[in-house]
């Protein structure tokens, strides 16, 4: 190649290369400890609930308080309000009036498991078993053979909210979805993967030990016995409880080199966190900043703790009302003003199915934050798409600090595809684009990610909030 043409190569493509190629040693410190903090995060952070209990604990730590407390707040405030144990919106208020617009970073804190079935507890022929019903899109073979953890809470009919995390520590029993050897299963091996695990059968295998001889339903006995001296429970307990099986896995770093993050639930804890670090290391922003990490994206975003709810829109009204600045289609003028990364992960290129992306658009694990301009299936159905100019605004921002980023799709584009939660922010008005971080085996008991990808995401999720 001419030295004429190699040069105006380097002005006009796109560098595609990893990131670990253009840090300094100090930098690869920074990214390392920051993703140490992530994977502390991530082990005691299996469940929407205990997600939510951790962040908290972070917030008061750091001078935030709840919003319900206050009668008044002014510029430089730091406020949270939680939605029924399953939500948070959080916020530092801006020098700025609201109506000038927020800077908002959203993500959603519940991933693909299994949730217990209302009347869990059987036996059949020597074996105790929890009956589930798996929450959001998963494979289900993936789930079998594995061990895994009982999480959760169950409200008796007093108010009383007991805790349950069992399986995570070195002593704790864990528990197991069973599968066919190989030898005996030549007609499930020849199904579909999709069906070759039946959704009503991910029981999951918790006893064997009968009560005694003379009792009916004895092995059912045995486990409620258990649970009602552990717990002080009974079977109808289970009624009002929301208990969700989760892989026993601990977040590790991956590889030789420790380049990566092995999890369950990185989609979307990791993006999650990034933006709670961000929001923790800004002050006195021009714009208010707020952090909205929500519940039910995998099954479609609705419910009360789902972005689809109103819960959001009460959040700002009050943040207007508290702040004495509220009138008629306040609310609406400020999300027309307002500016919002829907920060939530991408499929990361595969090589070994490199079959279902398009290599020119696809997101590559190690080369910084990826940014999907719409999202949605086959010819963009369901999709939020940013406009060019917001795009233009992104991209400025992210170059004028030296932040790494890639724009791609979620795969090829007959394929499939998939939604956050930018379209229902951008139904109020606001102007959004999905930012996030990508990831391999997405959906599944164990996800992959870069650590230069979490740090990247963390810098930019910063830097945006001071705009």
């Amino acid at each position: 190649m001419g030295t004429e043409a190699k040069k105006l190569k380097e002005e006009l493509f796109t560098k595609k290369e990893s990131g670990w190629l253009s840090i300094s040693e100090e930098e690869k410190i920074k990214i390392f400890d920051f993703s140490k903090d992530y994977m502390n995060f991530m082990n005691k952070s299996k469940t929407e609930r205990e997600t939510l209990k951790n962040i908290k604990s972070i917030l008061d730590k750091n001078g935030f308080k709840d919003l319900n407390t206050l009668n008044n707040i002014n510029s430089g405030d730091k406020v949270y309000y939680i939605n029924r144990n399953k939500s948070i919106f959080i916020s530092i208020i801006g020098k700025e009036p609201l109506e000038n617009g927020l800077n908002l970073i959203g993500g959603h804190l519940d991933s693909p498991r299994l949730d217990l079935k209302p009347n869990p507890l059987y036996e059949e022929n020597g074996f105790a078993y929890l009956k589930t019903h798996y929450y959001g899109g998963i494979k289900k073979y993936q789930w079998t053979a594995i061990p895994l953890a009982i999480h959760g809470a169950i409200v008796k009919t007093n108010g009383e909210v007991i805790n349950i995390e069992l399986g995570e520590k070195e002593d704790d029993p864990i528990f197991t979805i069973t599968d066919l050897l190989p030898h005996l299963a030549v007609d499930q091996m020849n199904k579909k993967m999709s069906e070759a695990i039946d959704g009503e059968d991910l029981n999951i295998l918790i006893g064997s030990i009968p009560y005694d001889k003379k009792a009916s339903d004895s092995l059912k006995l045995n486990i409620l016995n258990i649970l009602n001296q552990k717990y002080d429970i009974k079977e109808s307990d289970f009624n009002s409880s929301e208990i969700e099986i989760v892989p026993a896995f601990r977040a590790r770093s991956l590889g030789f080199d420790e380049s990566m993050v092995a999890a369950y639930g990185q989609d979307d804890k990791v993006c999650c966190y990034s933006a709670l670090r961000a929001i923790l290391d800004i002050n006195n922003p021009s714009k208010t900043a707020v952090c909205l990490l929500v519940d039910k994206e995998e099954i479609g975003s609705m419910g009360n703790t789902g972005m689809a709810s109103k819960t959001f829109d009460y959040f700002i009204s009050e943040l207007l009302n508290k702040k004495n600045e509220n009138y008629f289609n306040m609310l609406e003028k400020v999300y027309n003003n307002s500016k919002m990364l829907s920060a939530d992960v991408d499929a990361g290129f595969d090589p070994i199915y490199k079959s279902v992306s398009d290599t020119t658009n696809a997101a590559f694990i190690g080369r910084g934050v990826v940014i999907n301009k719409y999202t949605g299936s086959r010819g963009k159905s369901g999709a939020s798409d940013a406009n060019a100019e917001y795009m233009a605004y992104i991209r400025n921002i992210l170059e004028k600090n030296e932040i790494k980023y890639q724009v791609a799709e979620l795969g090829k584009v007959d394929l499939g595809g998939g939604g956050t939660i930018a379209y229902i922010l951008a139904d109020k008005g606001i102007e959004v684009v999905d930012v996030g971080i990508g990831v391999l085996s997405m959906h599944a008991p164990y996800e992959v990610t870069s650590k230069f990808d979490i740090y990247s995401a963390y810098k930019f999720y910063n830097k945006f909030y001071k705009c």
